[in-house]
């Protein structure tokens, strides 16, 4: 198989089969907002890869269920993100981050709010801090963790041990609200 081919498979929709030079075995991948993957090694035949989805069918269904599910829970918070305003979003966190930086004596530079796709926030070497619009929409505990986050990061550029000791410092359970905040995530808000 040379190509990509997309095939209808029963009990599962549409499946797309990849030739891949680097696949040594047959490999399935389902993921959100891509679907059904099946990376086929060069000497494997269409009706290999087809019996092996056959047999994988029930964990394939499991994997789309679950994103279906995910999907779902998501809605209900891209929903609210639709209604707010990035003026409103940026006054509250910004005023979050002054807050903070000013309770316990942190110093940045400047700060700038952004619709991103892949982050909370971030810091840059020279303190510059940006956060995700999409912050508002999150419970305060986890809106604070991640503001607070980007502070500590103005004083230690890392994730290593003594960031995480910092960051309890002002959050106490930093490591459980990092957790909490993975089951939000920015390309479904």
């Amino acid at each position: 198989m040379k190509e990509s081919l997309n095939i209808n498979v029963n009990d599962i929709g549409l499946v797309l089969f990849e030739h891949s030079v680097r696949a040594r075995r047959i490999i399935i991948s389902v993921r959100p907002l891509k679907g059904v993957r099946v990376a086929v090694p060069g000497r494997t035949s269409v009706n290999s890869a087809l019996a092996f989805v056959d047999k994988k069918k029930q964990w394939i269904q499991k994997q789309l269920s679950r994103i279906a599910e995910y999907e779902n829970e998501n809605k209900a918070l891209a929903n609210s993100f639709a209604a707010v305003d990035r003026l409103e979003a940026k006054r509250k966190l910004t005023t979050r981050l002054k807050q903070f930086a000013e309770k316990h004596g942190f110093t940045y530079n400047r700060v700038s709010l952004r619709n991103q796709q892949t982050r909370w926030g971030s810091c840059s070497q020279k303190n510059n801090i940006s956060l995700n619009m999409k912050l508002v929409v999150l419970p305060e505990e986890l809106i604070d963790y991640v503001v607070l986050h980007e502070l500590v990061h103005t004083r230690i550029h890392n994730h290593s041990k003594r960031f995480w000791s910092e960051l309890d410092k002002y959050t106490g359970y930093s490591k459980a609200l990092a957790s909490k905040l993975r089951n939000y995530d920015t390309r479904w808000i």
